[in-house]
C-alpha cells in the first residue's frame, strides 16, 4: 500500500491555504489524483503581474464629447451642413 504524502501548504491550482490533514483543496477540490502538484503548470510561464502591466501600458485617451465619440459629432455636423446647403440651394 502506497504511503500518502502530506499536502503542500498552498494549492498550486488556486493558491488557497491547505490544512496539513486535508486530502483535497478546500477551495477548488484539487487533489493528487486530479492534478495536485507542488508546482503549478503555469509556474514556468513568464506572465507580467497586474501592477507591472498597468504601469507600462500606454494610456488610451477617451475622446468623447457629451458621451459620444468625436467621429459621430463630425458626422452630425457634416449632415447638418449638407442639409443646410441643400435647403439654401433649393430657394
Amino acid at each position: 500500500m502506497a504511503r500518502r504524502l502530506p499536502p503542500p501548504s498552498e494549492c498550486a491550482q488556486c493558491g488557497a491555504d491547505i490544512p496539513p490533514t486535508a486530502r483535497a483543496c478546500p477551495e477548488c477540490g484539487a487533489d493528487e489524483r486530479t492534478g495536485w502538484r507542488e508546482a503549478s503548470i503555469y509556474d514556468g510561464v513568464d506572465l507580467p503581474d497586474d501592477s507591472e502591466s498597468s504601469a507600462t501600458a500606454p494610456r488610451v485617451l477617451d475622446r468623447r464629447v457629451n458621451g459620444l465619440p468625436w467621429y459621430w459629432w463630425c458626422v452630425g455636423v457634416a449632415l447638418l451642413l449638407f442639409i443646410g446647403l441643400t435647403f439654401l440651394g433649393l430657394r
